[in-house]
C-alpha cells in the first residue's frame, strides 16, 4: 500500500519537507557511490550514532574536568543530525520519504517552517538518545530518519486522527485506489520495517541492527505526540 495524500488542505507549499526529502535522496547517492568505491563504511561510522562511543566520550566528559573530552563529546552531538539524512537501503530512504510527504507536509502547514524543522530534528536526535539510554554497550552504527518520521506520523494521528489517507493498492499491473484511515497507518509504518532491506548497501548488516535498538525507533512515535501535545495544537 502507497499512501498518496490526505485531504486537509495545504494553504503554503511544505518546502521544508521537500528540502529533507531532497538533502536524503542526494545523500543516498552519494552513500552509493562512495559504496561502489568501497568507501562508504568510513562515512558511516563517522556520521552514524554509535551508542558506546557517545556513551564512553559523555561519560567521560562529564565525570572529568578533560577538555579534550568535552570538546570530543560536542563534536559527537552533530551525529545525532546527521545520522537522520543517512539511509541503509533504497527502501528505507523511499518508505521514510513517502510518510514524510503525506503526513509532514499537513504538519509543516500547521507549525509553520522553522517550528516544523525543528519538531522534525527534535523527534529524531531524542529517539536516537533514548537509544543510546537502552543499549549503551552498543557498537554499531545507527542511521537512518525513522525516530524522526515517525514522530511526524504521531504528531499527524494525534491531530487527525480520523482522516482517511488516498492510497494506491498495487497488484500486479492493477492499481486500486484506497481512503485508509491515517490511523491504520500506525500499524503500517511497524510492518514496512520488515522490508528495509531491499535495495540496500553492501554495509547494510552492520548498522541498524534488528534488535531492541532498531525498534526503539517506535518511541519517535510517543516522542511525537507528546512534543504536539506541548505545543498546545488541539
Amino acid at each position: 500500500m502507497i499512501p498518496i495524500s490526505n485531504r486537509i488542505p495545504s494553504g503554503r507549499q511544505p518546502v521544508v519537507v521537500y528540502l529533507i526529502i531532497g538533502i536524503n535522496i542526494v545523500l543516498f547517492i552519494w552513500e552509493w557511490k562512495l559504496d561502489v568505491k568501497g568507501e562508504l563504511s568510513y562515512i558511516i561510522n563517522s556520521w552514524g550514532v554509535t551508542p558506546t562511543k557517545i556513551f564512553y566520550v559523555t561519560t567521560a566528559a562529564f565525570t572529568t574536568l578533560n577538555p579534550a573530552a568535552w570538546i570530543a563529546w560536542l563534536l559527537l552531538q552533530l551525529s545525532l543530525v546527521q545520522g537522520l539524512f543517512l539511509h541503509s537501503s533504497f527502501s528505507h530512504l523511499i518508505g521514510n520519504s513517502l510518510f514524510l510527504l503525506v503526513f509532514g507536509k499537513t504538519l509543516e502547514n500547521l507549525l509553520g517552517h522553522l517550528k516544523f524543522l525543528y519538531f522534525y530534528l527534535l523527534c529524531g536526535v531524542l529517539t536516537f538518545g533514548l537509544q543510546i539510554l537502552v543499549e549503551p554497550t552498543l557498537n554499531l552504527p545507527l542511521i537512518g530518519s525513522n525516530g524522526a518520521t515517525v514522530g511526524v506520523l504521531g504528531a499527524y494521528l494525534y491531530k487527525f486522527p480520523k482522516t482517511k489517507i488516498d492510497t494506491i493498492l498495487p497488484l500486479l499491473i492493477i492499481f486500486i485506489p484506497l481512503k485508509i484511515p491515517a490511523s491504520f497507518y500506525l500499524y503500517w509504518w511497524f510492518i514496512q520495517q520488515l522490508f528495509y532491506g531491499f535495495g540496500n548497501l553492501s554495509i547494510h548488516s552492520s548498522i541498524n541492527p534488528s534488535n531492541l535498538s532498531y525498534w526503539m525507533h517506535g518511541i519517535g512515535l510517543i516522542i511525537g505526540i507528546i512534543l504536539m501535545r506541548s505545543l498546545k495544537y488541539k
